[in-house]
């Protein structure tokens, strides 16, 4: 078996075994919530899994890696914060109450060992990266650059949203300010550019094929986790979203249309 192939399996079996250990937690809590700050550590993870098989690492694997534990970190720290003291997310909770009583189990491979793979495969470009010993050039600047763009935008879009659910009285109002303003989605469009940006990384050093990872990450945001799924009923909740769609883009930022604003 080569070196990269020992690597890639490595990254997987990595990320399989977290989930594993995540499901062993979440049965007694009865709560699969505990997945999403894992999400970033479990890409994270399988990056340095790559880094240690390397031998030895060159100075693209190294970036990438360190990039992406920078963002794996944030991520946790700030899903910790948000989620702490909070009962299971109700996305999870319809799921287990569809599935009950055998949620239990069929969580492991519906939810965990699922998300690992997904987190595996979203992370491509840190193992083409890290194989990459090619010298840095001006393409590896440029998804650099993008990376930051991405983490300061999204961490931006995390911080307004907190500050403004802080306040008791916003429960049921809709967030229209800030980066809030020109996107609904800031923070995830935030994620969208960071993973093209570590892409770019791997690409300038000739892994284009790991391109499978943006593609991913970008397909989830806009259609199935993230865009799609938050929209589903949060005008029912916040009855005031319905014209925060009409005046605000919902993905890539744009100038807002101000004949309707949420509230007035």
């Amino acid at each position: 078996m080569s070196v990269s192939l020992t690597q890639l399996l490595a990254g997987l079996a990595g990320s399989l075994a977290l989930m594993t250990l995540l499901w062993a937690v979440s049965v007694p809590l009865r709560d699969v919530s505990i997945i999403d700050l894992f999400w970033g550590p479990a890409i994270a993870l399988c990056g340095a899994v790559y880094w240690l098989f390397a031998a030895p690492p060159p100075v693209r694997g190294s970036l990438a890696v360190a990039l992406a534990l920078l963002w794996a970190l944030r991520l946790c720290v700030h899903l910790a914060v948000r989620n702490h003291g909070k009962p299971e997310d109700r996305r999870y909770a319809a799921m287990r109450r569809r599935n009950h009583p055998g949620f239990w189990w069929q969580s492991l491979y519906r939810v965990f060992w699922l998300q690992g793979l997904l987190a595996w495969i979203v992370g491509l470009p840190l193992f083409g990266a890290v194989n990459a010993p090619a010298a840095l050039n001006a393409v590896d600047a440029l998804g650099v650059a993008l990376f930051a763009f991405g983490f300061v935008w999204e961490s931006a879009a995390d911080w307004q949203l907190a500050v403004f659910l802080r306040d008791r009285g916003n429960s049921d109002e809709v967030m229209a300010s800030g980066l809030w303003r020109y996107s609904r989605h800031p923070n995830y469009f935030g994620e969208f550019c960071l993973w093209w940006g570590l892409w770019l990384i791997a690409a300038a050093g000739g892994a284009w094929w790991t391109v499978v990872g943006p593609l991913l990450i970008s397909f989830f945001l806009l259609k199935v986790s993230g865009v799609a799924m938050l929209e589903e009923d949060i005008a029912e909740r916040r009855p005031a979203y319905r014209e925060y769609v009409q005046n605000t883009p919902a993905f890539f930022p744009g100038l807002p249309d101000n004949k309707n604003k949420p509230g007035d």
